[in-house]
């Protein structure tokens, strides 16, 4: 059996190892159209003025309709050490 140069057997180890397949989809302000801002993935709260100012729109922020929970027994607290309960299995 005749033996493989070492260089051979590294360049097919790396055709073969990838580092990002999506690499390609992966959108940057470097490989997109001039004028791109990418941004932190947030819907936008209103508009630039031609002077620098920003203006907030009411109908675009967020609206949290959160229920009436004054009657509500359990509570925010999740206990660090909780209590093991017994129960029988089920066969």
């Amino acid at each position: 059996m005749k033996k493989m140069p070492l260089g051979l057997i590294l360049g097919i180890g790396r055709a073969f190892r990838r580092k990002r397949p999506s690499s390609l989809d992966i959108l940057s302000s470097k490989r997109a159209p001039r004028g791109y801002y990418k941004g932190k993935n947030c819907k936008p709260t209103g508009f630039h003025t031609r002077k620098g100012g920003y203006v907030v729109m009411q109908e675009k922020l967020p609206n949290y309709v959160v229920p009436d929970l004054s009657d509500f027994k359990l509570k925010p607290y999740v206990s660090q050490c909780p209590i093991e309960a017994n129960t029988s299995e089920v066969s």
